[in-house]
């Protein structure tokens, strides 16, 4: 193929990917819509709308029904694979199950991105319904594990303007190594969070444990941290 060839074809692909993601992102905020508000949305002509969406259905990446749309289990398979760390969900796996058990509460693995906590996964004993929707992943950054990866993150995340007493809350998390959520995010839940460290000693995810407010917090931490240091074990057995 000629060079100019190449790269119009190159071109055009980009075209194509840009406009899928373009519309997978669109569904984030407005699943359930139809071909002629994604377009909108997306800044897309209808005919080319509705052409990557058909696309992306048959790859199962996006469901249609009646019209609408929405994300497919597809990318749900792919998305939940997503981890900051190598290893880091095969490392998790069994300590969150133990520490859920220990506890009898729902215990959760969380990262920062975008300036949010985003979790990658729940654990929960079968007795106990989860005091948060189980589906959710984004939450602000200060729950507990927000909070946790925050004070040892690099300057310059976009986390918007943060309260005057954080640089004093920070410290005192470093110091003591775990942070604590006081239904600041959701009335009636409370949450120990400590960090999960790679083998170099830097922190690459936070394990919480959220329960309601007749718990003391404090007495959940031990445990926590025993977790927590099982996956930093994993993590380390990977090298």
């Amino acid at each position: 193929m000629p060079g100019a060839d190449r790269a119009l074809s190159a071109t055009a692909g980009r075209g194509v990917l840009e406009g899928a993601f373009a519309l997978l992102n669109a569904l984030r905020q407005e699943e359930g819509a139809g071909v002629t508000v994604l377009a909108s949305v997306c800044g897309l002509p209808k005919t080319t709308a509705y052409r990557l969406l058909d696309q992306l259905v048959e790859l199962g990446a996006v469901e249609r029904s009646a019209g609408h749309y929405r994300i497919g289990p597809g990318m749900f398979r792919l998305g939940h694979r997503w981890q900051p760390h190598p290893g880091l969900r095969s490392a998790a796996e069994r300590p969150l199950r133990r520490l859920a058990a220990v506890t009898g509460m729902t215990v959760g693995l969380a990262v920062l991105h975008q300036g949010q906590t985003l979790v990658l996964d729940w654990s929960t004993t079968a007795d106990v319904p989860p005091p948060v929707p189980d589906d959710r992943q984004t939450w602000p950054w200060y729950t507990a594990a927000g909070k946790v990866l925050t004070a040892w993150a690099e300057p310059g995340l976009p986390l918007g303007p943060l309260p005057r007493a954080w640089p004093d809350e920070a410290g005192r998390i470093r110091e003591y190594g775990a942070a604590y959520d006081r239904e600041e995010v959701l009335e009636g839940v409370c949450c120990t969070a400590v960090p999960v460290y790679a083998a170099d000693g830097v922190p690459v995810a936070a394990l919480s444990v959220l329960t309601d407010p007749d718990h003391h917090l404090e007495r959940l931490t031990d445990p926590a941290r025993r977790a927590a240091a099982a996956i930093t074990a994993g993590l380390g057995r990977r090298r």
